[in-house]
């Protein structure tokens, strides 16, 4: 396999797991650093890739912790596994929000399921709560879309290191603004 095969393969397999919920690299660990700058990660779900670009998008609550945090430094690490065949894929690069209010977080909103939608309806992720809120209607729809923000994530880089039962292989691909790819090259694992 060439670094060119190894970087189509990774992509692909990210650009399938954005409609394939049985993919391994469909939920992905964001990682970023609070205000304390300590290191936070969480699960995300992978919603769509630009493979040209090089983008990545997720959906997120705006009154998350993981927003505020993006909004304060863009930096962000994204982080996943596949078991077969024992792939981990490291992208590191930044973050742009795109709140309730612009033309992306309108148009993903357009797109969700009503069941998707609910996730949004309730209060800021981490409050303490009685019991869960039952649903509302559409009335509730309209609430959730002011706390539903898009998170585009450009990869400037990828890690792919891959764990075999002799001789684990790891490789650095980086990438320009626009998305090409401007170096890469096998590293020891």
């Amino acid at each position: 396999m060439t670094l060119a095969d190894v970087d189509a393969s990774a992509w692909a397999e990210l650009e399938g797991a954005a409609t394939d919920p049985q993919s391994a690299f469909r939920y992905l660990n964001l990682c970023s650093v609070d205000a304390y700058g300590r290191p936070q990660a969480r699960m995300v779900v992978l919603r769509r890739v630009d493979v040209t670009r090089r983008l990545l998008e997720i959906h997120t609550d705006v009154r998350s912790p993981k927003w505020q945090e993006i909004s304060a430094d863009r930096r962000v690490t994204l982080l996943g596994f596949g078991p077969q065949p024992k792939v981990q894929l490291r992208l590191q690069g930044s973050a742009e929000l795109n709140g309730p209010a612009s033309e992306c977080g309108a148009e993903a909103w357009s797109l969700l399921p009503r069941s998707t939608r609910s996730t949004y309806m309730g209060g800021p992720p981490g409050d303490d709560i009685g019991e869960p809120p039952a649903s509302e209607g559409k009335a509730a729809d309209a609430d959730g879309q002011a706390f539903f923000g898009v998170l585009i994530f450009r990869a400037e880089t990828l890690d792919w290191f891959q764990l075999r039962h002799a001789n684990n292989r790891r490789a650095i691909f980086a990438y320009d603004h626009p998305g090409a790819l401007t170096s890469s090259r096998w590293i020891n694992p």
